[in-house]
């Protein structure tokens, strides 16, 4: 067992089910304290509940956050309880995902909701935790992406694909996006694609999937502060391979950089 987690608080977001779930299970079990994420503040509170009753982990390791990130004041609202309450968080793991549903959908803030929920409510996110991110040495930042973004493109014209939807290359566009954002050097990032797991997303992949635990355990190598990390590295499962060619483009992430901030109101 790593004893380099204890004492560690780490923000897993997407935690109450899936990867999300799993990763947050096995940090607790290395000593993290977990900020587990949920929608709502009951689906966060069961999970943290269901970790304690049958993981067996210690309920003063586990603080249970609510925001739903189709709406991004929720994600404000969650980046100021964190910096609040846990200012000297370790590591922000990037996690909560949807399938693009099968009808073109628009969020309350204006943005296709795939894109928003899979990588723009992560980008403000953390953003808005920069400065917590960077207080320790070795924070860092673990985007849980997929190999599906080597099949995407960024419609820099239309990022909400108004002309021409597909709901597989909206969920690819987010994934690209999400790879992309990890090479943003304003906090140390990877990104992971965990392997096709027995996930709500497993559909996408058409194929069988491995358990969410060994995905899950992809991830938490990626947090743990023994791994040495370098920012913008891409990890298919344990290995690190590269990523889709526009993920290490200087222009595509400054490019990336500025419609994001448009389409969040923020300002770096």
């Amino acid at each position: 067992m790593s004893s380099s987690l204890s004492g560690r608080t780490v923000l897993v977001t997407g935690s109450t089910s899936g990867i999300g779930y799993e990763t947050a299970r096995q940090l607790a079990e290395q000593g993290a304290t977990v900020l587990v994420h949920g929608r709502t503040p009951e689906e966060a509170q069961s999970a943290a509940d269901r970790l304690v009753a049958t993981a067996g982990i210690d309920s003063s390791q586990l603080h249970a956050l609510a925001a739903d990130f189709s709406h991004l004041d929720e994600v404000e609202s969650l980046a100021r309880a964190v910096n609040r309450e846990h200012p000297g968080l370790f590591a922000l793991v990037n996690n909560a995902a949807m399938a693009a549903p099968e009808r073109h959908t628009i969020t309350p803030d204006g943005n296709e909701i795939a894109l928003q929920v899979n990588f723009l409510a992560h980008y403000l996110l953390t953003n808005l935790l920069e400065d917590a991110l960077t207080s320790a040495p070795g924070g860092r930042v673990v985007n849980v992406s997929s190999s599906l973004h080597r099949t995407a493109a960024i419609q820099w014209n239309d990022p909400h694909r108004l002309r021409r939807y597909s709901r597989l290359a909206a969920y690819a566009q987010s994934q690209l996006a999400l790879t992309v954002f990890a090479a943003d050097p304003r906090v140390t990032a990877v990104s992971v694609h965990p392997g096709v797991c027995h996930t709500g997303l497993l559909h996408l992949y058409g194929q069988e999937g491995e358990s969410a635990a060994e995905g899950a355990a992809h991830v938490v190598r990626l947090v743990d502060p023994a791994t040495e990390i370098v920012n913008g590295a891409y990890y298919d499962r344990d290995q690190r391979v590269a990523p889709a060619p526009a993920a290490t483009e200087e222009r595509t992430v400054k490019r990336l950089t500025k419609l994001a901030d448009l389409l969040v109101g923020h300002t770096a």
